[in-house]
């Protein structure tokens, strides 16, 4: 009997979803460059000569320049961008005139932006493998450079697609990208290699943008909606993660900083000195971005509270109003007058609402007027009876703690003392004593005299700055003088008897 060969299983077509997860990555990133190959492709379209410039090279320029120009909060203004592309386009046509120029430079600009789109976006399509080994395409949106409002202005920033392109790394880890760039840096300037150490300083002040970007976006998402953003474990986790980010980069980036000086003060070149200059200013930079960047990841946590008790008890929004024109008139134009009448009829009948009369009739004016008033009852309703809960006796000091620091201060009125002599007194009866004894005496410093004459009191505790230094292990300040003033027992009664 001969068995049937068994059948030839096909290969899958993706090797695993780790690997297609990876192909995908780089075609989102191959994505990402598309639309700078697309500048230079689109040139030969305007009116002119422009094959001479290199538009790919003046939007890496133009991601550059607004990247490191946009603040946490404002972003870059869109002149100041241009006017600082124009000395790269024009070295590129020396010959040209200034104006072609300045239309070069807002053409790439306006193209990074993709003004002339419904969403100001890109989108790519590319193809992956589902868990059944089903191919699906898939639409990639993404933005290389936005328009955000602020103040009433418009500013331009760059999105993580665009920081991507720039720096030529792509999904990649922000804090881990951030920690081998700087070792790198350290690396390279030990070595003396200071061009690539340059290159390498730019890049980690591109990660320390992109992950303030990263804040920003979160921060924004909760004004929006405090419920969209996961301040239960995702955010807090962040915050701390970034805060001991920033301490770490704190310090190695002043490391960095100190042999970078030293490098600048010994190079005896005139190129590397140059270098090593520009280098401590992108490092300062840094710092000074991370110092931005703690200061805001700080007030996180405030904003959060603040937004959602605002948005937690914020109005319900209106609803939506009726559109006469789309709604009633443009379906009721085409039909004939008997037709129309009766939806028109309906609706000013429901919409007009109901007709107020002009006055009150007589009979309904003498009924309100004539009808008894309702009884009440005397007392109002029934009060329900309170749950009452104890409150528990949280007070450091206990009350034969406070008899022993009153019994220490009734001192004679003609004998006063020195703080620090009360405090050594009280420090060998209870260790805690001093803190009670010190915190009555700070107290009677500035002495409630008119309260204490207007209840009765004979005697007030005052204490006085003759400007001697407190000697105390525990203590710090001025050691007061604390005495018993008598106060006019006589004239109380006086007024006492002139109030009544």
């Amino acid at each position: 009997m001969t068995l049937p060969a068994p059948a030839k299983t096909l290969p899958s077509p993706a090797p695993g979803p780790a690997a297609d997860e990876g192909l995908a990555r780089r075609l989102r990133a191959l994505a990402c460059t598309a639309p700078l190959h697309d500048l230079d492709v689109r040139k030969a379209n305007l009116a002119g000569e422009y094959g001479i410039y290199a538009m790919a090279e003046v939007a890496l320029a133009a991601i550059d320049l607004v990247t490191l120009n946009m603040d946490f909060d404002t972003g870059a203004d869109h002149e100041q961008i241009v006017a600082r592309l124009l000395p790269r386009v024009a070295a590129q046509a020396p010959t040209r005139p200034a104006a072609e120029h300045e239309r070069v430079a807002r053409w790439v600009l306006e193209n990074l932006i993709n003004v002339g789109s419904v969403d100001r976006g890109f989108r790519a399509i590319y193809g992956t493998f589902g868990p059944d080994g089903v191919y699906v395409r898939r639409d990639y949106d993404f933005k290389l450079v936005e328009e955000v409002p602020y103040g009433g202005a418009v500013y331009l920033r760059t999105t993580d697609e665009a920081v991507n392109v720039l720096v030529g790394a792509l999904d990649t880890d922000v804090t881990s990208a951030q920690i081998a760039a700087e070792v790198k840096l350290e690396v390279l300037i030990s070595r003396g290699r200071l061009a690539d150490a340059q290159l390498a300083a730019e890049q980690a002040r591109y990660r320390t943008v992109q992950y303030a970007e990263t804040l920003r976006r979160t921060l924004d998402a909760t004004r929006r909606n405090v419920r969209a953003v996961d301040w239960l474990q995702a955010v807090p986790d962040m915050i701390a993660e970034a805060l001991e980010h920033v301490a770490d980069r704190y310090r190695h980036e002043n490391a960095i900083l100190t042999n970078i000086r030293k490098a600048r003060d010994e190079a005896e070149e005139p190129e590397n000195k140059r270098r090593a200059a520009e280098l401590v200013d992108i490092v300062k930079d840094c710092i000074r971005r991370h110092t931005q960047l703690q200061s805001r990841l700080l007030d996180a946590g405030p904003l959060f509270r603040a937004e959602q008790d605002r948005q937690a008890f914020a109005a319900p929004a209106p609803r939506t109003g009726i559109d006469l024109y789309g709604q009633l008139v443009a379906p009721l134009l085409p039909l004939p007058v008997e037709q129309a009448r009766r939806v028109t009829d309906a609706f000013f009948a429901a919409g007009a609402g109901l007709r107020t009369p002009v006055s009150v009739r007589v009979a309904d004016l003498v009924e309100i007027l004539l009808t008894p008033p309702v009884e009440r009852e005397h007392l109002g309703a029934e009060m329900p009876e309170p749950d009452l809960i104890a409150t528990p006796d949280d007070s450091r000091f206990t009350e034969e703690q406070l008899a022993a620091a009153m019994g220490l201060l009734d001192l004679p009125h003609d004998a006063p003392r020195r703080l620090s002599g009360l405090l050594a007194e009280a420090r060998r009866s209870d260790a805690d004593l001093p803190y009670l004894v010190a915190l009555l005496a700070v107290h009677a410093a500035s002495p409630a005299v008119g309260t204490a004459y207007r209840q009765g009191e004979e005697r007030l505790l005052f204490a006085v700055d003759d400007g001697t230094q407190l000697d105390d292990p525990e203590f710090g300040g001025a050691d007061l003088i604390v005495g018993t003033a008598l106060l006019d027992a006589a004239g109380m009664a006086a007024d006492r008897a002139e109030a009544s």
